[in-house]
């Protein structure tokens, strides 16, 4: 292992400094839990459009991106050819239905609609989904750090999550939007970087990484027949257009901005830029990602390390030199491609270049982390705290109240990051638990949103309906082989798509019979 130079440690610590002085530099604004949480509605469209592209564009991308390609092939690439649609729906319904309400939670109209469960149900729904979000972010860049410092996973976490939380707590949501533009401008160009570099190691490197990528595949966008079983295109684009519908329609991370927006058409222009932004970047990181395929197909003894490490991390403690070398040897690059792209990082690029592709990595973590810290403080004292606890909190008291809950949230993501450590992939990881707890609330807002005749007893039934064949879906794996028949068949990411479907469908379909039932006694 090359340990990371003193130039390379000198940049990255002023990059950290520099994202603390920002959270400093804000904190002199947030006076008021108000200002804390939608910045006064002062901010352009353009910087909120580049800080949504930042929360996408997470470690998740930055590494599990890259390594997903490399591991297999760019059938995750249509999760962002599905963005588009999402944000057509976004942009012409939920975001003036937003403005036009009012209220910083994006979870308060369920109330109104439903009564008072089916806002904590969707708030409790969002912040585990925050913990997975968080948690698979601070694994993923622990991973990389891990092999420029040799230290344990834990304690890379605890330094890089208390960093996030200063500046977080500091800054407010004006701080996290105004360093996501940085953090963007400094993740983009840190994997076009890396890119350069393998170009610079490989004899005609276009022609070579298009004829290595067609013999092996690494190319498809996944079987185009309807097969949902396996991550197939049509798989993948299901569950990129309802978890990009949740993202832009129903999660308090993107809601919170356009709140922030100067105006309605800013609102809307700040989701278009998003997704011009980071559907080809996405792009270029699955691109990232063969080309880290194809340098090491020609150099297939500069892998060892990595298969080495992956072997040792798989197998019990004390395995033999002689067990680790034979499992190494039969292992897929699927089983090792997340730690691909640290170890290039690592032992291949210059000094001085290896200092600010980490400060991207942690830029890539830091964007979404504290936007997840933000927005989970927010809805706690929105929807919880002042809603069923303390109706009466001052403002004072509010605001101390987002300071700490700030911090809570994220040292509680940092948990979830430990307990992620082992994990294989961390965008499957991520895109299952998200599916797992996105799907109920996606579901009940639609119902909710699209029919003002879906009754409260009704959502109830619905969502009852919708939680037991999530829960089946996800937990259907553990059930013995002896009850095959029981088990779920379907691909992992379908659960978002089949529990919002559940949900609404159910709750469409009860209250249709109601009205024929009325119709018929009226008759």
């Amino acid at each position: 292992m090359k340990n990371i130079s003193l130039i390379d440690l000198s940049i990255v610590a002023v990059y950290l400094v520099l994202m603390i002085g920002v959270g400093l530099w804000f904190s002199r604004k947030n006076k008021t839990s108000e200002n804390f949480t939608r910045a006064l509605g002062r901010i352009p469209g353009w910087a909120i459009g580049i800080s949504l592209y930042a929360t996408f564009l997470s470690s998740n991308t930055f590494i599990g991106v890259p390594g997903k390609a490399f591991g297999s092939n760019w059938s995750s690439l249509v999760f962002s050819l599905a963005m588009p649609f999402s944000a057509w729906v976004a942009a012409r319904f939920f975001v003036p239905y937003y403005r036009r309400i009012g209220g910083i939670s994006a979870y308060s109209n369920l109330e109104s609609r439903f009564g008072s469960w089916a806002r904590i149900y969707a708030v409790v729904c969002f912040i585990l989904m925050q913990f997975a979000r968080m948690g698979s972010i601070f694994f993923g860049t622990a991973l990389t750090l891990q092999a420029f410092t040799g230290y344990s996973m834990a304690p890379i976490m605890l330094v890089t999550g208390i960093c996030i939380i200063i500046y977080t707590v500091l800054g407010g949501i004006e701080a996290v939007i105004w360093t996501e533009v940085i953090q963007a401008i400094l993740k983009t160009v840190g994997g076009l970087a890396i890119i350069l570099i393998i170009f610079s190691e490989l004899p005609a490197p276009v022609q070579t990484i298009f004829e290595v990528g067609m013999r092996d595949n690494k190319f498809s966008l996944g079987s185009l027949s309807f097969d949902l079983t396996t991550s197939s295109f049509l798989v993948v684009f299901l569950y990129g257009f309802f978890m990009n519908i949740k993202a832009f329609g129903f999660d308090q991370n993107y809601v919170q901005r356009y709140h922030t927006a100067v105006s309605e058409k800013e609102a809307v222009s700040s989701v278009w830029l998003c997704v011009k932004l980071y559907v080809p970047i996405s792009l270029m990181f699955f691109f990232l990602g063969t080309c880290l395929y194809t340098y090491y197909d020609s150099h297939p003894e500069a892998l060892l390390p990595v298969k080495i490490n992956a072997a040792t991390e798989i197998l019990p403690a004390g395995a033999s030199a002689s067990e680790i070398a034979a499992r190494a040897a039969i292992l897929k690059p699927s089983d090792y491609g997340d730690k691909v792209m640290p170890y290039f990082i690592v032992n291949m690029l210059p000094v001085g270049l290896v200092g600010l592709i980490i400060s991207a990595l942690l830029s890539a973590a830091m964007s979404t982390i504290s936007s997840g810290m933000n927005a989970s403080a927010t809805v706690f004292l929105e929807d919880i705290y002042k809603r069923h606890i303390n109706p009466g909190i001052t403002e004072k008291q509010g605001l101390k109240l987002l300071y700490v809950g700030t911090a809570v949230f994220g040292l509680i993501g940092m948990g979830f990051g430990i307990a992620m450590i082992g994990a294989k992939s961390i965008l499957d990881l991520w895109w299952e638990l998200s599916g797992i707890f996105a799907g109920g609330m996606l579901g009940l807002f639609l119902l909710g949103f699209i029919s003002d005749k879906v009754s409260n007893s009704t959502a109830v039934i619905s969502t009852i309906a919708g939680i037991l064949v999530i829960l089946w879906m996800a937990l259907s794996k553990l059930i013995p082989d002896d009850y095959q028949f029981l088990k779920n068949t379907l691909h992992a990411n379908m659960i978002i798509v089949v529990g919002t479907l559940v949900i609404f469908s159910t709750g469409m379909g009860i209250t249709w019979l109601k009205a024929l039932k009325k119709e018929e006694s009226a008759e």
